[in-house]
């Protein structure tokens, strides 16, 4: 059976328009970069990628602008802006000093990420200080507070949408675990409180603040000072909040080409349990395939998206067709018509809801019942109140009782059975692995089951069978090649690697495509440990004996060992033929254009040479033997 990998991950009566691969308003994230320049991030260093140290303000440009390309591909849909605060300069729509909001031409302060913006945001370190420049934008005697000025200035670019619809974040970059240290008694009071004020202002409204903390080499970042705080951490938070944002920021420095798919709901339905008994259900796809970017056509005059029309016209008259059509059937020589609404109704079968059928025990599922990815499901009580309660203790029950349901469903022309098997949460030092909930099983008809056949040597003796030695020496193998805590995360699929390297670098009008690293390549370096090395040769031995000679078993099976005697025997009769002809004085003077393909050919042949090709193609890969 050939399933499409993106069409097998979509709900039934998902059009082949559905928003499924595109990233709904729902899920939309607006970003602002909030950066501090002051002298303190150019004066600080810590060590980089090519072990040269990097300037804390470096390394935060960089981390952003990676961010940016990553997230062209991963989300791109999203919508960013990048601002600078305890500079010399200010640009924002506020007026307010020290605050320094950058962007590029054609694009709104809060837009999503454009090539032009990536470029000269890479190229902004170079400029920053003759066009944009650094200060400190709290000093004593003076009223100005830059960071409670950023905050304003960032909050109104967040405006832009509903929090109901978009996740509003504010990403604070910053080496100054104290922005307030040089003032003292009332001023330090009162400026501490109207910048804790703002940010409870913006948390408010729906905006998260998150702090990437750059520690100095000597004195690591003190986030109780202040910070701790403005975002609101106490108890085990503020223990955890080192760590975990420092392993943010190494995400942020390397980060990977992949996209993102938030979790979203694909479609509400009705679970109908008993006659007058129904609750809401959500269904969410845990896993989804990541595929390059569908092709979009493009006129070739204004670049814009082509947007394709489909109009009916009459072959009698050529005049558009305004009324829909309708489809006939023939009956009793008479054309019975009918509208399209009407085809619809006669085809419609399921109405779209989970109708429980019954339970069976989780030993009559079978691997083999899962034809297609399932379904994770998930009550809501948004319109059925009560829908979660319900859902909880049949959720409890099924664990219990180690059963399953049986559920009709399905779109109106594809029902099916399904199979509901709640799934218990799996954490892990903390951290949740699997969410508790229900997994939706589409089972398959009887037609897609078949009979498994075994395969005979077409001789009477029966298929060759493993002794226990071989049993064990396979296992131990294994165990030593296994792979612990495998997830297929860990891997990147090189050729989407290579695919948004590419997209990268014309986007960019780079010279160089990034190097992209095949994980799926074998580990040599693992494979060949010394334990490794002595399990392989157990198995091999223990399978094939003491005098098995690989090379020779590898030739003398069937047409690989006539194919090979073939290609030899074309090699010796091309070097036997070859030596009639003196090629260095031909080739010193030009008279290899009046042999023939074939004479030239047999050159080719006796050097394991490519014989493909036009006359000339042949000519030159000779002459760059010979190195002329």
């Amino acid at each position: 059976m050939d399933l499409d990998p993106e069409d097998v991950f979509k709900d039934e009566e998902d059009g082949s328009d559905n928003e499924f691969f595109q990233q709904s308003a729902s899920s939309k994230e607006y970003v602002v970069y909030l950066v501090d320049a002051s002298p303190k991030m150019f004066n600080t260093t810590c060590p980089g990628k090519d072990q040269k140290d990097e300037t804390h303000f470096h390394l935060a440009v960089s981390c952003i602008a990676e961010s940016l390309k990553t997230q062209i591909i991963s989300r791109s849909y999203d919508e960013v802006a990048i601002c600078f605060f305890n500079t010399r300069e200010k640009k924002n729509l506020q007026d307010l000093n020290g605050v320094f909001v950058f962007n590029v031409a054609e694009r709104e302060h809060l837009d999503r990420p454009t090539a032009r913006l990536i470029k000269e945001f890479d190229c902004l370190q170079e400029s920053f200080m003759r066009e944009i420049g650094s200060q400190y934008g709290i000093v004593p005697g003076s009223r100005e507070n830059s960071l409670y000025n950023a905050l304003w200035v960032a909050q109104a670019l967040l405006r832009k949408g509903s929090i109901k619809t978009a996740d509003k974040r504010i990403l604070l970059l910053t080496n100054e675990d104290d922005p307030f240290g040089g003032l003292l008694g009332a001023a330090k009071a009162d400026m501490t409180r109207t910048s804790l004020q703002r940010a409870k202002d913006a948390q408010d409204l729906g905006i998260s603040i998150e702090l990437l903390p750059l520690s100095c080499p000597d004195e690591e970042f003190n986030v109780k000072v202040f910070y701790a705080d403005l975002l609101g951490l106490d108890g085990e938070d503020l223990v955890q909040f080192m760590p975990s944002a420092g392993q943010k920021l190494e995400d942020m420095k390397d980060q990977l080409r992949k996209r993102m798919f938030t979790r979203r709901i694909i479609r509400r339905i009705t679970f109908d349990i008993t006659n007058g008994l129904s609750i809401q259900l959500n269904t969410y796809a845990l896993i989804r395939p990541a595929v390059p970017g569908a092709i979009t056509w493009l006129d070739s005059v204004t670049n814009l998206p082509l947007k394709i029309e489909r109009s009916l016209i009459c072959e009698d008259t050529g005049a558009l067709i305004q009324e829909p059509p309708k489809r006939f059937q023939p009956y009793r020589n008479e054309n019975v018509k009918f509208s399209m609404d009407e085809i619809s109704e006669m085809k419609g079968i399921s109405t779209g809801c989970l109708r429980l059928l019954g339970f069976k025990p989780l030993s009559c599922l079978k691997d083999y019942h899962n034809l297609r990815p399932s379904t994770f499901v998930y009550p809501s009580d948004q319109e059925v109140v009560g829908s979660t309660c319900i859902f909880i203790a049949l959720y409890r029950s099924m664990l219990r009782l180690k059963r399953f349901a049986v559920a009709f469903y399905g779109s109106s022309s594809h029902p099916q059975l399904v199979a509901l098997v709640a799934q218990d949460e799996v954490a892990k030092a903390g951290v949740q692995i699997e969410p508790p909930g229900i997994n939706m099983i589409y089972l398959p008809y009887s037609d897609d089951i078949r009979d498994v056949e075994e395969i005979f040597p077409d001789t009477d003796d029966d298929a060759p069978r493993a002794d226990e030695d071989q049993i064990q020496k396979a296992a131990a193998l294994i165990k030593r090649i296994d792979m612990r805590d495998f997830s297929v995360s860990q891997f990147a699929n090189p050729a989407l690697q290579r695919h948004y390297a590419v997209l990268q670098a014309l986007a960019l009008e780079e010279d160089d495509i990034p190097e992209t690293i095949d994980e799926t390549l074998p580990d040599e370096e693992g494979l060949a440990r010394p334990a490794v090395v002595k399990a392989i040769e157990e198995f091999k031995l223990s399978v094939y004996g003491d005098n098995y000679d690989e090379e020779r078993d590898f030739l003398g099976k069937g047409k690989v060992g006539e194919a090979s005697r073939k290609r030899k025997t074309i090699v010796e009769n091309a070097v036997k033929e070859s030596a009639n002809y003196d090629w260095a004085d031909l080739a010193e003077n030009g008279q290899l254009k009046d042999l023939t393909v074939a004479a030239l050919k047999t050159y080719l042949s006796a050097h394991n040479l490519p014989v493909t090709g036009k006359k000339e193609a042949l000519i030159s890969r000779i002459l760059t033997r010979m190195g002329k």
